[in-house]
C-alpha cells in the first residue's frame, strides 16, 4: 500500500476550498484572494521539520500546544501572532484533524461569501 506525500495531501484539501491557492517551489503559500492563511514548510530553514504552519483563532496556539507538544508547535516568525505549527513527519497524521485547522484557518481569511460557500 503506498501513502500520499503529505504536500500532496494538503494541496488536496486547499483545493477543496473556495478561491483558495497554494503557491511555491519546497514551501507553498496557501491564499484566499491574496490573504494568506497557511505555509506547507519542508525542512525551513534547516529546523527538520515537515508541517503546516495556520493562522489561528486567539488562544488555540497556546491550548494545541499544550495538548501535544510533539504534533504541535510555535513556528518561527508567525508564532508571535498567534500561529500554530503542525508537524507531519511525526506519528501518524490524522488528516481529518489536518482539513479542520486548514478549513478554519482558511475562515479566519477568506470574505464571508466564501466562508458561506463551505457551509452551503
Amino acid at each position: 500500500m503506498t501513502t500520499t506525500p503529505p504536500r500532496r495531501r494538503v494541496t488536496d484539501i486547499v483545493a477543496k476550498l473556495p478561491e483558495a491557492t497554494c503557491t511555491g517551489d519546497r514551501h507553498l503559500c496557501l491564499a484566499v484572494r491574496g490573504k494568506t492563511f497557511g505555509y506547507f514548510l519542508d525542512d525551513h530553514h534547516g529546523d527538520g521539520i515537515v508541517g503546516v504552519a495556520l493562522k489561528a483563532a486567539a488562544g488555540e496556539q497556546e491550548a494545541l500546544v499544550r495538548s501535544d507538544p510533539q504534533r504541535y508547535y510555535v513556528p518561527a516568525y508567525l508564532g508571535h501572532r498567534g500561529w500554530v505549527g503542525m508537524r507531519l513527519d511525526v506519528g501518524e497524521i490524522d488528516w481529518s484533524e489536518v482539513r479542520e485547522l486548514l478549513t478554519d484557518a482558511y475562515r479566519l481569511q477568506a470574505p464571508r461569501r466564501l466562508v458561506a460557500q463551505l457551509e452551503g
